[in-house]
C-alpha cells in the first residue's frame, strides 16, 4: 500500500493518478471527501484526515510501505508557519508510529535555508523532522518555481493589460508544472530504490524569466507586446489580501521572493537529465495558463 497526502492537490493528485494507473495499491488522504471521490472510483481506498492530526494520520498511514509527504497550503491561516509545524509534527509522529519504511517529501530549492525564505522555511522543517526518525527512508524533492503560480497572472492581465508582480524581470527561474513533481513522486514510490536520507532537486524543463514568459503567454492569448512589470511590495500587499491570502502569508511570500531576488534561495544542483522535467513552460501555457486564462475572461 502507497499513502498519498494532500491527494487534491496539484503534485498529490498527479501522483495518484500514475500510481492507480500502474496497478498500485493506492491510499488517498485528503481534507474533502468529495473530491476524493474521482480516486475511490479508480479502485484507490480514500480516507479523510486533517493533517494536524497525528492520531487521524497514523491510523490513515497503518500498514502502508511508503507515503508521500506534504504540507498541504493554508494561504489564508493567520499564522502560516505555526500551521506548517503542527502538519509537519503530525506527519513525523504518524510516520515513526506507523513503522512506514519510506518516504517522499515535498519540498522545495531554498529548504537548505533555516531561515529568510518564507514559507520555504516550514519544508526545510519537514525535512530536517523526517530525517530524524530512525529507520526511515527519505526522499526529499526540493521543486523548483511552480508553473501554477504564474495562474495568478490571468485576472492581473484582465485587470492592468500587464504582467505584474515582485520578482525581478530577469531572473532565470527554474519553472516546473506541478505535474512533472507528481510524476517524480510517483516514479520514487513505485521503484522504492532510494535509502539512508536524500534529496532530490527538480529543476523543470528550462530557466525562465518573467520577461520570457510575458512573451510566451502574450503570444498564446492573442497579447503579442504583453510585458512584465516589477510592483514593489508596498502596492502588491494590499492585492494579495484582498485574493484571500493572510496577511502573514503575503509577508512571507514577500520574504520569500526577495530572497530570490538576492540569490539567496536559488538551486543547489548543476542542471543535469536527472533533475530537468519534461514539460515546457509553452506547453504549461497552452494547456493550462491559456484555458484558465479564456474561461477567466469569458466569466469576467
Amino acid at each position: 500500500m502507497l499513502v498519498i497526502t494532500g491527494a487534491t492537490g496539484n503534485t498529490g493528485s498527479a501522483a495518484a493518478e500514475r500510481l492507480i494507473a500502474s496497478g498500485a495499491r493506492v491510499r488517498v488522504i485528503g481534507r474533502d471527501a468529495k473530491r476524493l471521490e474521482r480516486f475511490s472510483r479508480k479502485g484507490a481506498e480514500a480516507v479523510v484526515a486533517d493533517a494536524t492530526d497525528a492520531a487521524a494520520l497514523e491510523k490513515a498511514f497503518s500498514g502502508a510501505r511508503a507515503v508521500y509527504a506534504m504540507i498541504p497550503p493554508s494561504p489564508a491561516a493567520p499564522d502560516v508557519r505555526a500551521y506548517q509545524e503542527r502538519v509537519s509534527d503530525a506527519m513525523a509522529s504518524a510516520i515513526r508510529k506507523s513503522g512506514i519504511a519510506h518516504a517522499v517529501a515535498l519540498s522545495s530549492t531554498g529548504a537548505d535555508k533555516a531561515h529568510g525564505t518564507g514559507p520555504v522555511v516550514g519544508l526545510c522543517s519537514l525535512e530536517k523532522k523526517l530525517e530524524s526518525i530512525d529507520g526511515l527512508n527519505v526522499l526529499s524533492l526540493r521543486a523548483g518555481y511552480f508553473m501554477e503560480n504564474m495562474l495568478v497572472q490571468a485576472r492581473i492581465i484582465q485587470s492592468l493589460g500587464f504582467m505584474a508582480g515582485p520578482i525581478r524581470p530577469d531572473l532565470p527561474l527554474p519553472m516546473i508544472a506541478t505535474r512533472d513533481i507528481g510524476a517524480a513522486a510517483a516514479e520514487s514510490l513505485g521503484r522504492l530504490d532510494f535509502s539512508g536520507k536524500q534529496t532530490r532537486e527538480l529543476l523543470g524543463f528550462q530557466h525562465v524569466t518573467y520577461t520570457e514568459a510575458a512573451k510566451i503567454i502574450g503570444a498564446a492569448i492573442g497579447k503579442p507586446d504583453l510585458a512584465y512589470r516589477q510592483v514593489p511590495a508596498s502596492m502588491l500587499k494590499p492585492a494579495m489580501i484582498q485574493m484571500g491570502m493572510s496577511s502573514n502569508m503575503v509577508d512571507l511570500i514577500l520574504e520569500m521572493t526577495d530572497a530570490l531576488n538576492r540569490g539567496y534561495m536559488k538551486p543547489l544542483e548543476q542542471r543535469s537529465d536527472r533533475n530537468t522535467t519534461a514539460t515546457k513552460f509553452e506547453t504549461f501555457v497552452n494547456e493550462v495558463f491559456g484555458p484558465a486564462y479564456h474561461a477567466s475572461a469569458a466569466s469576467a
